[in-house]
């Protein structure tokens, strides 16, 4: 399975759209990578492959969602991306017989450092009122990597400093999982304040 095929069946043009997809995807996907060689990290072994794809994959739903600053000019909020790009996924499986399931658990679970359903509860947020928690190494890695790279602006890496006040925007428990993942991955977001 080769993610940049898949890519180019749903985003078959060269536009300027694909050209952010692609940058901010390889971002990410370079990012997890060395955030596999970064001491200190703690847990299982992520598969590798699977990182590479997944990081490649994870925001294939953008193009559906109305986000004008990144170029995105479809209708659903840019919050559903990661739902309508699992179902993307599934639906491009089953037709190929391949099996994407953990890439499109990927898509879903990358959405800030996760989102629960009591947060989608309580915020009216767009998306079924379940939990889209990233569970596996693969997807806590990704849902990591995703979080230092922006599909707008200058599109350079943030600093671990400006994430957590990003994060903190939505509350001590969307930081609180964003600073589990970082001691998984061997950073230490306590020493950033």
């Amino acid at each position: 399975m080769d993610p940049l095929n898949i890519i180019a069946h749903f985003y078959p043009d060269d536009t300027p759209l694909r050209r952010l997809l692609l940058h901010h995807s390889f971002q990410v996907r370079d990012k997890a990578l060395e955030l596999l060689r970064h001491p200190g990290r703690i847990g299982p072994e992520p598969d590798v492959a699977l990182v590479t794809a997944g990081a490649l994959l994870h925001d294939i739903g953008i193009r559906f969602c109305h986000a004008p600053g990144i170029l995105c000019m479809g209708e659903q909020p840019y919050l559903a991306h990661g739902i309508i790009g699992a179902r993307m996924l599934r639906e491009y499986g089953e037709k190929n017989n391949l099996n994407l399931e953990p890439f499109a658990r990927i898509c879903e679970r990358h959405t800030g450092s996760g989102l629960s359903a009591a947060e989608i509860r309580a915020g009216a947020l767009p998306l079924p009122e379940q939990d889209f928690l990233p569970e596996t190494p693969e997807e806590q890695l990704i849902c990591l990597a995703d979080k230092f790279f922006s599909k707008s602006g200058d599109m350079r890496e943030k600093s671990l400093p400006h994430i957590r006040r990003s994060m903190l925007k939505f509350g001590q428990a969307p930081l609180a999982r964003f600073d589990a993942l970082c001691r998984t991955f061997g950073l230490q977001p306590e020493k950033c304040d």
